[in-house]
């Protein structure tokens, strides 16, 4: 296996990896809507992008991680914000070295911690994160509200 940080070049792997996490998520297969999208964020620097490969090439899985920041503790955060493995990679521990990487890369970037979300019943997400040292936040509640139609 190899991780490799994603830029233009490999946006063909990307967008096909994004597609399937979009699935995965019941919303509809769209690789042409996608694509602009993540080719944005990459020339923008809008986000920090991990794609593992197997030895013969193939995009196995990804890992999709925007910049922030903290006003209370003052610092750059990560946020893990999209992970998907290939149904035909799961439960080989890509997820986990993914997770390195990204803790890597906010660690060389100065960033004072990693945060991410994840569904409730999620429960193998959890399971992982939890192994790897992420605290379940329970003083804070997450909000939302869509401006746009």
């Amino acid at each position: 296996m190899h991780i490799k940080k994603a830029s233009l070049e490999e946006l063909n792997d990307l967008v096909s990896l994004f597609d399937q996490y979009m699935v995965f998520y019941k919303q509809p297969s769209a690789p042409q809507k996608y694509r602009p999208y993540l080719g944005e964020r990459l020339m923008n620097n809008d986000a920090t992008v991990f794609i593992a490969y197997n030895k013969g090439g193939e995009a196995m899985g990804f890992v999709l991680n925007y910049h922030s920041f903290s006003s209370v503790s003052l610092g750059k955060i990560m946020v893990l914000n999209d992970l998907f493995i290939a149904p035909a990679y799961r439960r080989q521990g890509l997820a986990n070295e993914l997770i390195h990487r990204v803790v890597r890369e906010a660690k060389n970037t100065g960033a004072i911690r990693v945060d991410l979300n994840t569904a409730q019943d999620n429960f193998s997400a959890q399971a992982l994160y939890e192994k790897l040292g992420f605290v379940k936040d329970t003083e804070y509640f997450s909000y939302r509200l869509a401006v746009s139609a």
